[in-house]
C-alpha cells in the first residue's frame, strides 16, 4: 500500500470550500433572523441559503467521492490508536453531518411546500403536499445538525492546531493549500 502524506489539491479545494460554505449558510441563517417577518430581504436570503445549500450538496457528494477513491493520507508516526479512533470517529461524524444537513434542508423545504431553486438556473417543485408539522420536526432537526457542525468542526480545528503547536506533526500542513510534503 503506498504512503500518502497529503491531501490531493481538489481535496483541499474541496475541504476549505466546504468549511466557507458552512460558515456562510449559517451566517445567511442569523441574517435572516435579524430582520422583521415579511421583510422582502428575508426571502431573498432563504432563496439564497437553499441555493448554497444545494451548493453544499454537490460538493459533499463529490468530497465523499473523492474520500473513497483517494483516501486520506496515513496518520503520522506516533499517534497513538486512541488518538487514531477519535481521528476517524471525527470525521466520521463530520461526513455524517456534512451529509445529513442538505438532506434535511432539501426535505424541510419540500414539506414547507417550497420548491427547491438553485440560484434561479433550475427548479425542483415539491414532490408532496405540505405538512407543517412534519416540517417543524425536520426544521429541529437541520438546527440541531448545523450547530452539530459547528462543535464538531471547531473540536476538528482544535485538534489540527494541536497537532501542528503542540505534537508538531504534519497534520494541519497536509491539508493546507500548496503544501506538497511527501
Amino acid at each position: 500500500m503506498a504512503v500518502i502524506s497529503t491531501y490531493t489539491s481538489s481535496q483541499k479545494l474541496l475541504h476549505w470550500a466546504l468549511f466557507a460554505l458552512v460558515i456562510l449558510l449559517y451566517a445567511l441563517t442569523y441574517g435572516e433572523d435579524l430582520l422583521p417577518r415579511g421583510d422582502p430581504t428575508v426571502d431573498a436570503i432563504w432563496r439564497l441559503h437553499i441555493s448554497f445549500g444545494l451548493l453544499l450538496a454537490a460538493l459533499v457528494l463529490w468530497r465523499v467521492t473523492l474520500r473513497g477513491i483517494r483516501g486520506a493520507p496515513n496518520f503520522p508516526p506516533g499517534m497513538t490508536g486512541l488518538e487514531r479512533a477519535a481521528a476517524k470517529a471525527g470525521h466520521f461524524i463530520l461526513y455524517a453531518l456534512l451529509i445529513a444537513i442538505p438532506i434535511l434542508g432539501i426535505l424541510l423545504t419540500w414539506f414547507r411546500g417550497d420548491a427547491l431553486s438553485f440560484f434561479g438556473l433550475f427548479t425542483i417543485p415539491a414532490p408532496f403536499a405540505p405538512d407543517r408539522a412534519t416540517a417543524r420536526t425536520i426544521r429541529e432537526l437541520h438546527s440541531l445538525c448545523a450547530n452539530g457542525i459547528l462543535i464538531a468542526a471547531g473540536l476538528h480545528a482544535l485538534a489540527a492546531l494541536y497537532h501542528h503547536f503542540v505534537r508538531r506533526d504534519a497534520i494541519l500542513a497536509r491539508m493546507l493549500p500548496g503544501n506538497r510534503a511527501g
